[in-house]
């Protein structure tokens, strides 16, 4: 989609701080950090909310990755949480769907 920011990120035409790029996925860090640790887990299949996916192998990925980058950035036996939001009363900002991973302290629930 032409006019989506993360589309764009993902072709380059906007810089990232990438972590993680494979076939399928794309992983950066998100510039407005909710915790010391804070990437977000994108497809590269523009899908625009949870609503609209249908690809179990594809949303299941999106999640090993999480844990690929955690394990990889050495705070996956500390812990993490992983957040999707969908459409505008769950919190989604950027219409195409992602994954939030946040890790680097104790995380409250609810979150606040």
């Amino acid at each position: 989609m032409s006019d989506c920011l993360f589309c764009k990120i993902i072709a380059g035409e906007i810089p990232s701080n990438k972590i993680y790029e494979d076939e399928d996925v794309f992983a950066f860090h998100d510039i407005e950090a909710q915790a010391p640790h804070h990437f977000l887990v994108i497809p590269k299949q523009h899908i625009a909310t949870l609503n609209e996916a249908d690809d179990a192998v594809l949303l299941g990925k999106l999640s090993l990755t999480a844990s690929k980058i955690a394990k990889d950035l050495g705070f996956a036996e500390d812990g993490y949480r992983v957040v999707m939001n969908c459409n505008n009363d769950g919190g989604q900002a950027v219409y195409h769907i992602h994954l939030h991973c946040l890790a680097g302290r104790q995380l409250q629930w609810p979150p606040g």
